[in-house]
């Protein structure tokens, strides 16, 4: 028998969605760690004490292997594998051992370990910056076990419920039962984190970023949007019959979103994907091919980089999925803030402003050229294909020209640039002299501009696509690519929001990429509004002197 639901006053409170959908539903919270046992000795005996720890996360290390062994193939089962690797690095253990030699008991000793491992990856920014939460899952299973204690995580549920937490673990996102679990509140996290990326591939709902969600008392009853970002604790009947009409329109309107988006303009819907098994699943569906394949999940967690005849492989499974429709490769995009170990050019102060992307590829051509002729090799393997390649991270024309040579070196007939800083936005008509299409990256080109790093969730909102900045950025982009005469386009999260992409194709934009599950939405609301609409909302949003009025002057003219 379920316990009585406990009744508090009405509360609204406002996140940032990061999965589109509505729920409603009952309070599980996720248990909180444990924390380190303040009654523990010191250490005297640093090897014994290092076997026992070693012991602890090898069987974390094992229970993420098994939990990945029961999903899918893809990129579930890819964060659960990663995360059980990072519970036995050698970095961390090496970290643990120096703990317990000053001193510091075994829970302690894992910490403090942890604690300046997880610095540094926050330091490096980026995609590594983003394990600092799984590398927090893993001290917190790990003291538990230690302890003799229940891990930390997902309760067990005996009904549907809306699962809350302060942040939630990439490994326990992956594994989630969508049958069980109606929707997702975190009060930490960020619009681009593993955990926001999973709850989108299972399809639920989720929120992040929602301050004071944790004083909700287990039971309570929770109403929220995905979208939005609305959350309402004790919602009145008024409020539950508001989701279900949203989802209700939203349904009505994917229902009829097949086919062209067009509606006196065409505008070409891709995919943002990261492996060969991504493109399978997003090929059988209403869009015009690939806008991104991230290639540096070939690279990243290896000792060396892949051969040619790997990546060649990868790269002609793509290309088959997609048949004619086109695929856009982005090549390698790491460096100071994605480290490679065979690619180590050093430690940078400031390693967002280092050498990355492009940057990376022209002090180690080796890696350019293996990845170049490895794409060369798949265009030729695959009858019928139309393969792009772009490069990430150009700021000038000089390094334009130079990508672009050493790609058509290889054959390569389509060759790009990503616009991702201001120097790139505000020559883009110089880069497009030379290259022959531009991808806009909205995540990284807000970054940049507004000077926030975007793995800082308390800096979301100076990330959004709607602060004026950023708009005049992509419109420097776009009126570039039309004096050049030559495509621009948009492969960041901000395609994926419906109403920011009708902003984006009234400020010329050509072409949309995002994640799979958000085209049916984006579709649907391109089919819904004519250019000449789009353009009025992108001109008011523009005008407008805050992100906040910029979107509320856009959704006026819906």
């Amino acid at each position: 028998m379920n316990a009585p639901t406990p009744r508090i006053a009405r509360q609204a409170l406002a996140g940032i969605g990061v999965s589109d959908g509505t729920a409603a539903g009952p309070v599980a919270l996720v248990a909180p760690p444990v924390g380190v046992d303040e009654g523990e000795p010191a250490c005297t005996d640093p090897g014994a004490d290092g076997q026992r720890v070693r012991a602890a996360l090898e069987a974390v290390a094992e229970s993420l292997r098994a939990r990945a062994a029961a999903v899918s193939v893809g990129p579930r089962r890819d964060v659960l594998e990663a995360t059980a690797a990072l519970a036995t690095d050698k970095a961390l253990l090496t970290g643990v051992d120096k703990q317990l030699r000053s001193g510091a008991g075994a829970t302690r000793a894992v910490h403090a370990a942890v604690e300046v491992y997880a610095a540094k990856l926050r330091a490096l920014g980026g995609a590594m910056a983003e394990r600092a939460t799984d590398l927090y899952d893993i001290r917190d299973r790990a003291v538990a076990r230690l302890r003799g204690l229940p891990e930390p995580g997902v309760p067990a549920l005996d009904r549907p419920s809306i699962l809350v937490a302060a942040d939630l673990a990439p490994a326990e996102t992956a594994t989630l039962d969508p049958a069980r679990v109606l929707g997702i509140v975190t009060e930490a996290g960020g619009a681009t984190s593993h955990t926001a990326i999973l709850a989108a591939q299972l399809g639920i709902p989720a929120v992040v970023q929602a301050k004071g969600i944790l004083g909700v008392a287990p039971g309570s009853f929770v109403a929220i949007d995905g979208t939005s970002g609305d959350v309402i604790i004790t919602p009145s009947d008024t409020d539950t019959a508001a989701l279900a009409e949203r989802s209700r329109r939203r349904a009505a309107a994917l229902a009829g979103s097949t086919g062209s988006a067009e509606h006196n303009h065409k505008v070409a819907l891709l995919a943002n994907i990261g492996t060969a098994t991504d493109a399978a699943a997003a090929s059988g569906l209403d869009l015009e091919g690939c806008g991104l394949l991230r290639t540096e999940f070939l690279f990243v967690d290896r000792e060396s980089a892949p051969t040619v005849t790997e990546q060649a492989e990868m790269y002609a499974g793509v290309l088959r999925a997609f048949g004619r429709r086109r695929v856009v490769v982005r090549t390698l995009d790491a460096g100071a803030d994605k480290p490679l170990r065979f690619a180590d050019l050093g430690a940078e102060p400031n390693p967002a402003l280092g050498r990355r992307g492009l940057r990376l590829s022209m002090a180690r051509e080796d890696l350019l050229d293996a990845q170049l002729l490895a794409l060369a090799q798949a265009r030729e393997a695959v009858d019928g294909c139309d393969l792009w390649v772009m490069a990430p991270m150009v700021a000038t024309q000089e390094e334009a020209e130079w990508f672009v040579r050493r790609a058509r070196s290889f054959g390569l007939p389509q060759v790009g640039v990503m616009v991702e800083t201001p120097a790139a936005a505000l020559t883009a008509e110089q880069l497009l002299g030379a290259a022959d299409f531009a991808s806009i990256g909205t995540n990284d080109l807000s970054q940049y501009t507004m000077a926030a790093d975007r793995m800082q969730g308390e800096l979301a909102p100076l990330l959004s696509v709607w602060q004026p900045a950023v708009l005049a950025m992509i419109r420097a982009a776009a009126e570039g690519g039309r004096a050049a005469g030559k495509p621009v386009g948009v492969c960041g999260e901000a395609g994926g929001d419906p109403l920011a992409a009708l902003v984006l194709v009234g400020l010329g934009v050509a072409s949309l990429s995002m994640a799979p599950s958000k085209i049916g939405p984006v579709r649907a609301a391109l089919r819904g509004h004519d250019l000449d609409t789009c353009r009025e909302m992108a001109r008011r949003a523009l005008a407008a002197p805050t992100a906040a009025q910029a979107r509320d002057a856009a959704h006026d003219l819906l």
